[in-house]
């Protein structure tokens, strides 16, 4: 039987891979066979998933610290991963912040610092990554949006988070039909409500599971892994007609 996500000597570099959805996404390349270029600002975290990973899956693992606001390291993070491997198959911007509070509240500093990470970061990181990618004519990148980059909410006031992922949702727009014909694909995952060191504290009150049992058609939130075959999709080979779409991993939150 074929296997449609097969990454077998594949390169994937993943951005906010200390915890949370970046870890788990990194895992599930690495059990497809991927060798994983492991991006975040904690060193510490990065080896100690590096090696972790190494260990279950037998692939490569480089960890690379990296602010992925900062354009000298992100250049130096495309260095080391030629220097180390050779290639670059697969980016995944994930990594990402979130200020919560009542839009009259929130400072310049706030939002500034959400468009700088979750906007200028994930087009930082493309934009240096995809110059190795188009002297192979092959690559593919993944934006980690969000569903609120897609709609409003009434339930948690997080307007510049809303104004940063609505702009990576058109940024891969601009990218997908950019990049193209340089044979690199580019779309966006927009995640609903999955468990997070960034969502916990939310999530975790009995008012939110409550709100959002009401609004989530499968009533419930994300459970780990369940992002990952769509990531697995977008970054497989399996994907190469599919570009330029923003798919919402939501339980259909988007959709009423």
């Amino acid at each position: 039987m074929k296997n449609y996500f097969d990454l077998t000597g594949q390169v994937a570099v993943v951005t906010g891979a200390s915890t949370g959805l970046g870890l788990q996404m990194a895992k599930a390349f690495a059990s497809q066979g991927a060798n994983l270029v492991l991006l975040a600002r904690r060193q510490n975290l990065l080896e100690e998933n590096a090696s972790a990973i190494e260990k279950e899956f037998g692939v490569k693992v480089l960890p690379y610290a990296c602010d992925i606001t900062d354009t000298e390291r992100v250049k130096s993070a495309v260095a080391k991963t030629m220097e180390t491997f050779g290639r670059v198959d697969i980016l995944v911007n994930n990594a990402g912040t979130g200020a919560v509070a009542p839009a009259v509240d929130i400072t310049d500093e706030q939002f500034n610092n959400e468009l700088k990470i979750d906007l200028f970061g994930s087009f930082l990181c493309a934009r240096e990554f995809a110059k190795e990618m188009m002297k192979a004519h092959y690559g593919r990148i993944i934006n980690i949006a969000s569903m609120y980059g897609l709609v409003g909410n009434m339930a948690a006031t997080c307007a510049p988070y809303h104004a940063a992922k609505g702009g990576v949702v058109n940024l891969t727009r601009a990218l997908a039909a950019e990049w193209g014909k340089e044979g690199i694909t580019v779309n966006s995952i927009c995640p609903g409500y999955f468990w997070t060191p960034l969502t916990k504290d939310t999530l975790e009150t009995d008012w939110f599971q409550t709100y959002a049992k009401g609004a989530i058609p499968i009533g419930r939130y994300g459970r780990e892994g369940e992002l990952d075959t769509c990531a697995l999709f977008l970054a497989s080979p399996a994907s190469s007609y599919v570009n330029g779409q923003n798919i919402a991993v939501d339980g259909g939150y988007t959709v009423i």
